[in-house]
């Protein structure tokens, strides 16, 4: 039985890890996006300017999901990051319209 509970405590844990890192939109900001919605590279709309934002917003989250989740223009499907979870883009692209409104 201690084997069992054991087992479920790691589960729970992992699980909530995961969790963790899906919510964090700002590290995966910096990790697979900040390289180019810093700089403005390739046209993308940087960080935090509200006018670049303004249109793409407008759109609405489902739009935008899809744009990052299977790219548009000159960015790749997930900005390259194929490794990477639709809720975890999904995350970082709620990260970069909280701080572009």
């Amino acid at each position: 039985m201690k084997r069992l509970t054991v087992i479920t405590i790691c589960a729970g844990l992992a699980m909530a890890a995961s969790g963790a890192a899906v919510a964090d939109g700002a590290a995966t900001y910096k990790e697979a996006c900040q390289a180019c919605h810093m700089t403005g590279a390739a046209g993308a709309p940087k960080l935090g300017d509200k006018e670049a934002w303004k249109a793409r917003i407008a759109t609405g989250k489902d739009a935008l999901y899809a744009s990052s989740i299977q790219g548009k223009g000159a960015m790749p499907a997930k900005g390259g990051r194929a490794d990477l979870s639709d809720d975890v883009i999904k995350a970082a692209v709620d990260y970069m319209v909280a701080q572009s409104k």
